[in-house]
């Protein structure tokens, strides 16, 4: 079972998450709470596979509280997934650099919210469509993108480099196959090693690694 902690400041969507996830069948609410202090506590307390985390909390914000579990030892295995709304779009950055797994809207089809939980679960970074475009534009936005950091690529092979650049620009782990003719399991070998190499938990982490490298920049992301 896939144990999950919601996270979000109004009951009534708390209550609707927890029947979507307890009716899933492979997963389990193990707590709520209203605020990000809430969060944090819960979060070191049960030890959830996956929390679903409003951005806007009272007493912490989400991506605060996201920054505190992701940076605990005690919960380092915990992923957060931010759910949010589109007039939110200029948390996307922040919540990713303080170590988010994955961000969803609050209108994503409660299937693919499941599927979310599921994929994050499983390791893997997570980012709506639309979150990606947006996230990309905010990289473009900002006046002064952070300086190239080279020394964090050294040991990162050209081909891995290659395959870092696709993680960059969306593309999934079949994609990487079919655009690099490669098998999906060496792509998940390339991939693999980049999060070794890179200390990153997710695909999600290594875009963001990508962009503040230098390696891809936003008219390479479009």
């Amino acid at each position: 079972m896939i144990r999950v902690l919601i996270a979000d400041d109004q009951a009534l969507l708390r209550g609707s998450f927890r029947l979507l996830v307890d009716l899933a069948g492979d997963c389990t609410t193990v707590g709520e709470a209203g605020t990000g202090v809430e969060a944090v506590a819960l979060a070191e307390e049960h030890r959830p596979d996956v929390v679903l985390m409003d951005v806007r909390m009272p007493e912490m914000d989400g991506i605060e509280a996201t920054r505190r579990i992701c940076a605990d030892p005690a919960t380092a295995d915990t992923r957060v997934i931010i759910l949010t709304t589109f007039d939110l779009d200029e948390y996307v950055y922040g919540a990713l650099r303080a170590g988010a797994s994955g961000f969803l809207l609050k209108d994503t089809p409660p299937a693919d919210l499941l599927t979310g939980i599921r994929v994050v679960a499983a390791g893997e970074g997570l980012l709506a469509p639309t979150v990606t475009r947006r996230l990309i534009d905010e990289f473009a936005r900002r006046a002064e993108p952070a300086r190239p950091l080279p020394r964090q690529l050294d040991g990162v092979t050209e081909r891995e480099r290659e395959v870092l650049t696709l993680i960059a620009r969306g593309l999934s782990n079949t994609e990487l196959a079919a655009h690099l003719n490669l098998s999906q399991a060496t792509v998940k070998t390339h991939v693999g090693r980049l999060l070794t190499k890179l200390a990153v938990r997710d695909r999600a982490q290594l875009v963001i690694v990508a962009y503040e490298t230098g390696l891809v920049g936003p008219s390479s992301l479009r």
